[in-house]
């Protein structure tokens, strides 16, 4: 054992030639305020609370063939539109392969492609055309010289990030980074990515329906609790200014095992339609399917019912489907899953002018839900005029103001 009295921290000598930096009061900078950048597609700005500012880096993820790509080029044709510079480094489509895109989605403003993976040029490239909107697509396909892995491992996706993020603050370059999700249909790549970008967005929704909502799970510059609802259309995504009516478009007149609730999507009411149906099972484990909604929630509803509603399901399959392909997490929604199973193992139909919402308990009860306001007027406006759900003073007060049965 040899003694070794040497300082060999390599941050020794930065530490002990570092001068202190001098703090600035946080009133002395209330002044400041940073242009957003609209891009005239109202849900994507509402989601964003406004726009893009302009020295962001926004990272937007979804499923495969969800429409991210489709957005993108939408997002930058209007910032064309506006006299912005753009530039869309692709490392995934060839050229020709976006322009088809933008030739199907008529979109003539002038945008500027390249298909590059390499983060150096990318830097440069930026540096030099001083571009006043920038996508690049997808951040897991770039890579950097100065780290010896392969592109989308941990050390090059954060390494290119924090480049980004750096030349967008320094410059006041707007960046939109795309990315790809995992099996999980969370991000995929390090958690350290979502800490480094200003503003998380996910395209959601089911492939083979016409609706996609676009939500924030984190938001730098505003509010994470707002969604944008599009229709894919063969144009393009479409947005859709009253989703409730789409939603329950099509709707049969007094279906069996259809019940319809007022859900909150962050700062919006959607009203969307319940579907059960249960059916004698054909073997001695009964089945429990549920779309667009927790399945272990399905499990306490079920179980809710056998105990304290005496409604046997022990022998039943039991389907759950939320209309449109939207995935509903509040639980709001408990009493109207409950509902529909009734009316589909009873056989009976439900009024066509009926909402439910309530959450129900471990124990049988059922409980209020939040802003009962908001739901009720977006009921009303659709013409819906009985109400069940738990009876409180204020819900009472509301609903009989809109002219509800209770």
């Amino acid at each position: 054992m040899v003694e070794d009295v040497e300082d060999i921290s390599p941050q020794s000598k930065a530490i002990k030639s570092a001068k202190p930096a001098k703090p600035v009061l946080i009133i002395d900078n209330v002044k400041l305020k940073k242009q957003r950048l609209i891009t005239k597609i109202s849900e994507f700005d509402r989601v964003l609370g406004g726009g893009f500012m302009t020295d962001s880096l926004v990272l937007m993820v979804g499923d495969p063939g969800i429409g991210k790509s489709t957005l993108t080029l939408q997002i930058c044709g209007q910032m064309a539109e506006i006299g912005r510079k753009v530039l869309y480094f692709s490392g995934e489509e060839s050229i020709e392969q976006i322009s088809d895109r933008a030739n199907r989605l008529k979109i003539k403003s002038p945008i500027q492609l390249l298909n590059i993976n390499s983060l150096e040029t990318i830097l440069a490239t930026i540096k030099a055309e001083k571009p006043g909107f920038v996508v690049v697509d997808s951040v897991q396909v770039m890579a950097s010289a100065d780290i010896a892995s392969h592109a989308g491992s941990i050390s090059q996706v954060r390494y290119v990030a924090e480049q980004l993020m750096q030349l967008a603050k320094s410059t006041n370059i707007p960046i939109l980074l795309i990315g790809h999700v995992n099996k999980e249909g969370n991000l995929a790549g390090p958690q350290v990515l979502t800490h480094l970008v200003d503003t998380v967005l996910f395209l959601e929704g089911d492939r083979f329906h016409q609706f996609r909502l676009l939500r924030t799970t984190k938001n730098r510059f505003g509010a994470v609790d707002e969604v944008g609802v599009f229709s894919m259309k063969q144009s393009g995504l479409e947005e859709v200014k009253n989703p409730s009516a789409l939603f329950l478009e099509g709707r049969a007149e007094n279906p069996i095992g259809s019940v319809i609730v007022p859900v909150l999507e962050g700062t919006r009411t959607f009203l969307v339609e319940v579907q059960a149906l249960t059916s004698y099972t054909n073997f001695g484990y009964p089945k429990r399917t549920a779309s667009g909604i927790d399945m272990n929630r399905l499990s306490i509803i079920i179980a809710v019912l056998d105990r304290y509603a005496k409604i046997k399901l022990d022998s039943s399959d039991v389907y759950i489907n939320v209309v449109g392909g939207l995935k509903i997490g509040e639980p709001a929604i408990d009493l109207a899953v409950a509902m529909a199973i009734a009316s589909s193992k009873m056989k009976k139909p439900l009024p066509a002018d009926l909402v439910v919402m309530g959450e129900i308990g471990l124990s049988g009860e059922v409980r209020n839900v939040s802003q009962i306001d908001k739901r009720l007027k977006e009921a009303d406006k659709l013409g819906f005029k009985q109400i069940l759900s738990p009876k409180e003073v204020k819900t009472v007060e509301m609903a009989i103001s809109l002219g509800f049965s209770l």
